[in-house]
């Protein structure tokens, strides 16, 4: 293990398993088109028995952002808990693959391994059948002055305040970060897990972390307010810096008086808008990690979004800002 990585995350460690199939299949399993279900083991084992060939690859939001960031050429470590099964195994040689140093050992008992079914029809529509399993057992125990080390900065999602010891653990990491001089960034993973816990994320936003990054249906919701322009205002009582999605909208970035407003970029087709906001989360991060100027973090971000949304899957291939010219 080594301390001198630019991003550490911490997580739910999630394998995606991506095949295509016909809406006939869908309707065999009973999945409604588009949509994304909570599974138990019985029906994940039910469901992956019946699925054809499929690619197996590590997944979940911040676990994609910290892939993301590798290959864009940074640094970076991960903490999340997988089962020593089949699938723990292909998470963990993945990140490995890509540089990631992965800071906790398999598990040898406990839950298996979580998935992600991403059921794709041939019209680029995901449907997701998701078993949580092993994620939901990362706990205090995992995060350590060892564990958590010295990164430039740590990331969080808001799917980890659905872990039964979550809130506790991610205030265990800002202490230790705090003491590290590690600042922490606060991805907030979707407006349905804010409003479940808003109380406890306003507390986390105001008194632990330093950036947040979500989209504008996300802030709207920790702010409780309806329009953009009042979620704006609401943001002066806020010393954090926020860097805020808005789809074909483009992104604004928020510290203080400082608003930065980056234009969306053109693309030719979109063909899967899934793992969008995590590339975005990963090419503003680079940029801050580099020490960038705040417009150039919102054109990286930008730029990986518009790139991951023209393909299937949410992965950022390296070499992606290669060439790239910052405007």
């Amino acid at each position: 293990m080594t301390d001198s990585v630019q991003l550490l995350g911490i997580s739910n460690a999630i394998v995606d398993v991506l095949a295509h199939v016909d809406r006939d299949f869908l309707q065999t399993i009973g999945a409604e088109p588009g949509s994304m279900t909570l599974i138990d083991q019985d029906r994940a084992h039910e469901v992956y028995n019946q699925m054809g060939p499929a690619t197996e690859m590590s997944g979940g939001s911040v676990a994609n952002t910290v892939a993301g960031f590798a290959n864009l050429g940074g640094s970076t470590a991960y903490i999340g808990k997988v089962r020593d099964d089949q699938l723990g195994r292909i998470f963990n040689h993945d990140m490995k693959s890509l540089g990631v140093d992965i800071r906790l050992q398999k598990s040898a008992d406990g839950a298996p391994t979580a998935r992600s079914h991403v059921l794709i029809t041939d019209d680029g529509q995901r449907t997701m059948q998701t078993y949580l399993g092993a994620c939901l057992e990362l706990g205090l125990a995992d995060i350590t002055e060892d564990t958590l080390g010295s990164p430039k900065a740590i990331l969080l999602e808001g799917y980890v305040w659905d872990i039964a010891e979550g809130p506790a653990l991610a205030r265990k990491a800002v202490d230790i970060a705090r003491r590290n001089g590690t600042a922490v960034a606060l991805s907030l993973s979707d407006s349905f897990c804010v409003e479940r816990h808003r109380d406890s994320f306003e507390e986390f936003v105001r008194d632990g972390v330093d950036i947040v990054v979500a989209d504008e249906d996300e802030v709207n919701a920790l702010v409780r307010t309806s329009s953009f322009d009042d979620t704006l205002t609401a943001l002066n009582d806020y010393n954090n810096l926020f860097a805020i999605t808005r789809s074909a909208k483009g992104s604004v970035i928020v510290h203080g008086d400082e608003k930065i407003v980056q234009a969306a970029a053109g693309v030719e087709a979109i063909v899967d808008t899934t793992g969008a906001g995590d590339a975005y989360c990963a090419g503003f991060l680079f940029g801050w990690a580099n020490d960038l100027p705040l417009s150039q973090c919102a054109q990286y971000g930008t730029h990986c979004a518009t790139q991951v949304i023209q393909q299937l899957g949410a992965r950022i291939e390296p070499g992606l800002l290669d060439g790239f010219e910052v405007r």
